[in-house]
């Protein structure tokens, strides 16, 4: 291992090639030649004294250290991205700003308010993450984050745009196919679309009395995106946010008394982006159109 830190052009193509499983495709990605890459891996690995790849088959296969410092080095692109979006129209509105959102609100809720957004601001151009992940405003893998329950870190700043209210509904004909249950036992008998695996919004329902098993589903899906498109295709019985159901005629709300949770939505933003021009109108247009789709 060699002393002083390695060039961050060595750690972009390292990335490149865990990305892409070959010296060839990592020069095209990066723009560079194939033997610059590979002259940039092994720099890379005798700068740490580890073995980064393996040849094989079908190419260059990552070592255990290398996927051990995967996250490492993906903080430093991360860290990188968001020094150029810093320093680009720092004094205008002008450059990007990445906004990250979970899929539904960034798939189904955010698009009709970044058009208006665009309109109104053309030089402003958005990154848009759709993510169930808790992106890390810290290390700036995000500008802006639209987050369902409240960040907690003290370096962040925090608004409250309002609550989003979910409930069981079905597709109309499903209901004519099968009967309309009248109460929680009789969902049993009907198809019903849920989770693969358990997440902490499960687990709060549960604690609320109403008992959600992996068992009980005919369709199981941790992507929520899914589970809203099978729910319209007429699949069976599902959790959808009545905001949402409210858009198509075709959409049923059940059990409105018995199912009713309500999910807080809040805008995050690192408070080192407060003097960000660019930023604070992002963030504007985001908490205006959020709180109008939460009433």
């Amino acid at each position: 291992m060699t002393t002083g830190s390695p060039d961050w052009s060595l750690y972009r193509s390292f990335l490149s090639v865990l990305r892409t499983g070959s010296l060839s495709a990592a020069a095209r990605e990066e723009g560079l030649t194939q033997p610059t890459v590979g002259r940039h891996v092994d720099l890379l690995e005798k700068a740490l004294g580890v073995s980064l790849f393996t040849r094989s088959q079908h190419g260059l296969s990552p070592t255990e250290a290398a996927l051990e410092l995967r996250p490492y080095a993906e903080s430093l692109e991360a860290t990188a991205a968001a020094l150029v979006r810093a320093a680009v129209g720092r004094a205008g509105t002008r450059g990007t700003v990445r906004v990250t959102a979970s899929e539904v609100v960034g798939a189904e809720v955010l698009p009709p308010i970044l058009a208006k957004l665009h309109e109104a601001h053309p030089e402003v151009v958005i990154e848009l993450v759709l993510s169930n992940r808790t992106e890390d405003l810290l290390l700036r893998e995000a500008d802006i984050a639209v987050r369902m329950v409240r960040p907690t870190q003290q370096v962040l700043v925090v608004r409250h745009v309002g609550d989003v209210e979910l409930g069981l509904h079905a597709r109309r004909d499903y209901l004519e196919r099968r009967g309309t249950p009248s109460n929680v036992a009789e969902l049993r008998g009907h198809s019903l679309i849920g989770f693969d695996h358990e997440n902490t919004f499960i687990r709060s329902i549960r604690e609320r009395g109403f008992a959600l098993e992996r068992g009980m589903f005919a369709l199981r899906s941790d992507s929520d995106l899914a589970q809203l498109a099978v729910l319209r295709a007429g699949f069976g019985i599902g959790v959808c946010q009545v905001g949402l159901a409210r858009r198509s005629a075709d959409l049923v709300r059940l059990l409105p008394k018995s199912f009713s949770f309500k999910l807080e939505m809040w805008l995050a933003m690192h408070a080192d982006l407060r003097s960000s021009a660019r930023c604070r109108v992002v963030a504007d247009a985001l908490a205006a159109g959020l709180a109008a789709y939460a009433e």
